[in-house]
């Protein structure tokens, strides 16, 4: 069997069909709404946790580390059921696995509804159906695996706000479902985006998302 290409060859093959996927998401080249239900900020220091998936996990790592209150961010795969997933596996798109991130914020400093915002606004393209960008397949598929049933109504009701405001020229595709179980990936995929910065795949479909992010939430925004 021949070896899979590499995402860098694969997005490289598609560069020109393609554009990276914040800068084309908004119907209108518009911020998105502030969610209608924006959950309030803690009153103490804590810990709160989610899963989100937008395709290639090393660019949502990379805006989300970059995000101030967010305490860790790992890359891994969620939404399937066998144990001990490996990259390989998982990109034969099979396996019901998402390449995802597990976030640690502290909800006293950044609210679940502003990281819901940073999520649908710059991380990734939520109307694009089991791919994203260059990357195809159910693995990239768009997906928030909640921890709490606030979170699960929070999401709802966002996704909803944003269907009835058009505020995409497409469906919202989203899956939303209950973090069931998280594997974090192979060590080499962790913390990628700042390990290879000059990378094609990088430069060109990643580093558009963390200067969107610095544009679109300067308040929200840290330097790594």
């Amino acid at each position: 069997m021949p070896a899979r290409p590499s995402r860098t060859v694969l997005f490289l093959a598609t560069l020109l069909l393609a554009l990276p996927a914040c800068q084309r998401a908004s119907a209108k080249g518009r911020p998105l709404p502030e969610p209608e239900r924006p959950a309030p900020l803690a009153a103490v220091a804590g810990r709160d946790s989610v899963i989100f998936a937008g395709g290639c996990f090393w660019g949502v790592e990379a805006v989300f580390e970059r995000v101030k209150g967010v305490i860790d961010v790992t890359s891994g795969y969620a939404g399937g059921r066998r144990a001990n997933p490996s990259y390989e596996l998982v990109s034969n798109g099979d396996t019901g696995y998402a390449e995802s991130v597990k976030i640690i914020f502290d909800p006293s400093v950044v609210s679940y509804a502003e990281l819901l915002k940073v999520f649908f606004s710059v991380a990734h393209d939520p109307t694009q159906l089991n791919y994203q960008g260059p990357d195809h397949g159910t693995q990239y598929r768009s997906a928030i695996f909640f921890a709490s049933a606030e979170q699960e109504q929070l999401t709802a009701s966002y996704i909803n706000q944003l269907t009835r405001a058009k505020a995409f020229r497409g469906r919202i595709v989203t899956q939303v479902a209950p973090w069931q179980r998280f594997w974090p990936a192979e060590a080499y995929h962790q913390g990628y985006y700042d390990l290879h910065p000059d990378q094609p795949y990088i430069v060109y479909n990643d580093r558009p998302k963390v200067a969107a992010l610095r544009q679109q939430f300067p308040a929200l925004y840290r330097e790594k």
